[in-house]
């Protein structure tokens, strides 16, 4: 049975049953305590609690990710970071004995599986459900095992170790694969650590809550969660022994063993090339997902996939570029349940290229350090990398602490994992903000705000409020003095907190006795806290009357606004692929960061503007308007999938080309925004874009600015305006005949001073070893005495500088035979650029570069280095 027929036989089979068929969830959930989408019951987290109750039944087959297991992925059968789950659920409805039955049913009639080859397991004080299994489906006592809380419990382990909260026992079906797989024990079975019995279903029966160790008080409302792993139950249907086996991985398998020219008889090879299909898989679909490569949250988790794919067929020799082509294949495969993949497959290659190529050149330089780190461990004697060097290769070549253990290993010698991640969160307290009220240090049970704060600042931007809560140095206070800070809250404000984006309101907040103004607004829960000072006079709690700063609302609605337009535009530009991976919205001034995989060009950033404005010009009317999440989802309004909605949201829509769900103030017409300006257009990350854009009073200003500085360059040129590119032509042209004569003559001089420079080098253990300095010499005039010298001087190591106030230089270079006795130029750098202050590249025979500092008594130093590197070669 196919892969596809399977999914599509459960659901069908469930949806007899009378329960409501859910599409998969995105990888990303709506539930800010997990990153990625694990389970199939997380998009029912909200039925299994009890907050949604129109639906008591449910079935789904969910895309689901995880990492727990990551380095499992390859080396067993049927380890996954993505896998595909069916599961069928229960909310208060039906419970052990239809759950029991109708999988029993679907197994037996619909899979035609015979009931020899099964096998269940229950928990060991769970009777109810071992006589179901006996009594009522009729399976023998000798093929129902019971087993522990750590097996069938769930969570495991959860009546002695926790944690405290919903929890039940399980029932598993298991595939018997036969006496001649496994340990051959005559009395092997389900509770075996052995591969004989492969787990095809798991049961959940979520019925009690737990309160302590094992205290299990019942629950009142009984639920069912179940899962069968997609890609084990086709394993099983097909005959095959390893997941990656059926049919929708086995063609990817083949292609990526061609790529990568592997031994299919190699064991080593074909476990790299699993966990290369895997993660493949996992990156094609979260990419799909709008998850892209970065250094944060899911992102960072997607790079580190993205690259342990890398270094596992780095392994087996491939050096280049490859995993980008494996989407294609996938979206082909996948067609039939994931249409979205054949829309993306282009855009998510692009990504995946683009990962690739600057992972392979952090790889590169990262293995040199590595070398050189490894080299001198062993010269010391020592069998563990320091956490200084482990951190040094993170911070600056982004080279992964795992593949840093994985070389580590190949090399016999361990690493300091836990030094590392002490300097990792040392450095990132150095980088965190800290204030003294600082919003993340605020839990709404500690300041016991119960009361949410009504939000009536779409209509007016003054009101009168009664001052709930007065909180001055972390404490309720009565009253706040003239001078004294204070956060605030009322019981409706007008005030706008930030969120999605926007930045704060800013105002004033007045009593019959005082001013209160408000630098900063947030939200607690549901509770929407001012923070700022008491200007004049005392306020205390009573009738308050807050109004917000009208001029800077208008340039934050101005700057939101337009940030809407420009996302309907880079999608219309550059493609659907287009989503926010974040924002920023200040007064008359916006950032917007977007998924794309490369830079745009001049013509593209001169259109993207020019359709924002035309947009602004038609003068088209902004709605807001209250739906229900799924209306919205139904309607393509566009989400931001790092924010969290309820089921009533606020759309907010510009004519037909605008609809995103959007909780921000927005302009009520687009000619009130004025003039759109692009200033910045940058890469903040691998498939990750940057627009910084000014509008109102800020464009114009941008626009006086950029006027005075033409009206200046013309000046200078002593041309006219319009004729500014063809003096500037001239110029560059005039400057460039100059630079060659400057070169022409530097090149003379060298060629003649070649001879008194080259009788300066000193042997230092037989090899001519030369140092010399230049002020103010050009580069390639120092690349054309380095040439010359190396024709002149045998086995020669030289290093020429030139410093000057704007730049300080270098050329190292050795000869071939110098190059062949593994004594290069390039080691040399790598090994001693922090001792000399040194960046550049190049390769064994040749580098160049700058000397970022000069440390005293340079020439001494550099020579005492070489002998240095010589000793340890």
């Amino acid at each position: 049975m196919k892969t596809d027929q399977l999914r599509k036989r459960y659901l069908d089979f469930f949806v007899r049953k009378d329960h409501v068929l859910f599409r998969s969830d995105t990888l990303v959930p709506d539930d800010p305590t997990v990153l990625f989408t694990s389970a199939g019951m997380n998009q029912f987290k909200p039925y299994f609690l009890g907050e949604k109750k129109d639906i008591r039944r449910a079935t789904s087959c969910q895309k689901c990710l995880r990492t727990d297991d990551l380095e499992e992925v390859g080396r067993t059968p049927f380890h996954h970071t993505f896998f595909e789950m069916l599961g069928n659920f229960s909310f208060g409805d039906y419970f052990k004995k239809e759950t029991i039955e109708w999988a029993w049913e679907f197994l037996l009639k619909d899979l035609n599986m015979k009931e020899k080859d099964l096998w269940v397991s229950v928990y060991k004080d769970d009777d109810e459900a071992y006589k179901i299994w006996k009594d009522y489906i009729g399976v023998s006592a000798g093929k129902i095992v019971k087993l522990g809380e750590k097996e069938n419990f769930w969570p495991a382990n959860a009546p002695t170790l926790g944690p405290n909260g919903p929890c039940g026992p399980c029932s598993e079906i298991f595939f018997d694969r036969g006496k001649d797989t496994g340990c051959g024990k005559s009395n092997c079975d389900p509770g075996c650590d052995c591969d004989r019995f492969s787990e095809v279903w798991n049961l959940v029966f979520t019925q009690f809550n737990r309160v302590g160790e094992n205290k299990l008080d019942p629950l009142p409302q009984k639920n069912i969660d179940t899962g069968m792993g997609l890609e084990r139950m086709a394993a099983v249907l097909q005959g095959k022994y390893s997941n990656f086996e059926i049919d929708i991985l086995a063609p990817v398998v083949k292609e990526v063993r061609k790529l990568l020219n592997a031994d299919a008889k190699d064991p080593k090879a074909t476990s790299l090339i699993h966990a290369v299909v895997d993660h493949a898989r996992a990156a094609t679909f979260s990419i799909a997902d709008g998850v892209y490569p970065s250094n944060e949250e899911r992102g960072y988790v997607i790079r580190k996939i993205i690259r342990k794919a890398i270094w596992g067929a780095h392994l087996l020799g491939r050096k280049k570029p490859f995993l980008y082509e494996l989407p294609y294949s996938y979206a082909e495969l996948m067609k039939e349940p994931y249409a979205e993949l054949k829309e993306k497959e282009g855009v998510i290659s692009k990504v995946i290229h683009a990962e690739e190529e600057k992972f392979l050149s952090t790889l590169k330089d990262g293995e040199n350090q590595f070398s050189i780190i490894v080299d001198g461990l062993k010269e010391e004697k020592e069998d563990t990398v320091p956490a200084s060097d482990l951190f040094r290769l993170y911070d600056t070549y982004g080279f992964p602490l795992e593949l840093s253990k994985e070389i580590a290993k190949d090399h016999s010698l361990g690493v300091d994992e836990p030094g590392f991640e002490r300097l990792l969160k040392e450095q990132q307290e150095r980088s965190r903000k800290k204030s003294m009220f600082g919003q993340d240090i605020f839990k709404a049970e500690e300041l016991k705000l119960k009361a949410a704060t009504e939000f009536v600042g779409y209509q007016v931007l003054e009101s009168e409020s009664q001052i709930t809560h007065l909180i001055k140095d972390g404490k309720e206070s009565e009253s706040v003095q003239e001078g004294q800070e204070a956060l605030l809250v009322l019981d409706t404000t007008p005030f706008y907190a930030e969120s999605g984006g926007q930045l704060t309101d800013r105002g004033l907040i007045s009593t019959n006795e005082g001013k209160f103004i408000v630098d900063e607004v947030f939200r607690v829960g549901e509770t929407i806290v001012h923070k700022g000072r008491v200007s004049k006079g005392v306020i205390k709690k009573g009738t308050a009357y807050p109004a917000v700063d009208e001029k800077r609302r208008k340039a934050l609605r101005r700057a939101h606004t337009a940030t809407h337009l420009l996302q309907a535009v880079l999608r219309s530009v550059l493609g659907e692929h287009v989503s926010q991976q974040g924002s920023l919205v200040d007064e008359d001034r916006l950032r917007f960061d977007f998924t794309h995989f490369e830079a745009l060009t001049r013509e593209q950033l001169d259109k993207v503007e020019q359709l924002t404005n035309e947009y602004i010009l038609e003068a088209a009317q902004v709605n807001k308007c209250n739906v229900s999440l799924e209306e919205a989802k139904k309607e393509g309004a566009l989400a931001f999938f790092k924010d969290k909605y309820k089921d009533i949201v606020r759309v907010v829509s510009v004519g037909d080309y605008s609809k995103e769900l959007c909780g921000g103030t927005h302009v009520d017409n687009t000619s009130e925004i004025g003039l759109f300006k692009i200033v910045s257009e940058s890469s903040i990350s691998s498939g990750v874009r940057r627009i910084e854009a000014v509008v109102g009073k800020k464009s114009y200003e941008n626009i006086q600015e950029l006027s005075k500085i033409i009206n200046s360059t013309a000046i200078n040129l002593r041309c006219s305006v319009e004729t500014i590119d063809t003096a500037v032509k001239k110029l560059q042209n005039d400057l460039k005949a100059g630079c060659a004569r400057v070169e022409q003559s530097e090149k003379e001089l060298v060629s003649f001073k070649s001879k008194e420079i080259a009788a300066k080098a000193k042997k230092i253990k037989n090899i001519n070893f030369l140092v010399y300095e230049f002020s103010d010499m050009e580069i390639n005039a120092l690349l054309y005495l380095a040439d010359l010298l190396r024709k002149k001087v045998k086995t020669l190591f030289l290093f020429l500088a030139s410093f000057s106030k704007e730049k300080n230089m270098f050329v190292c270079s050795a000869t071939d035979d110098l190059v062949k006795k593994n004594i290069s130029a390039k080691r040399f750098v790598a090994q001693f650029k922090d001792d000399l202050g040194l960046r550049g590249g190049g390769r064994d025979s040749l580098v160049q570069g700058v000397v970022a500092k000069k440390v005293d008594k340079f020439s001494q130093k550099l020579e005492k280095c070489f002998k240095n590197f010589l000793s340890k070669k």
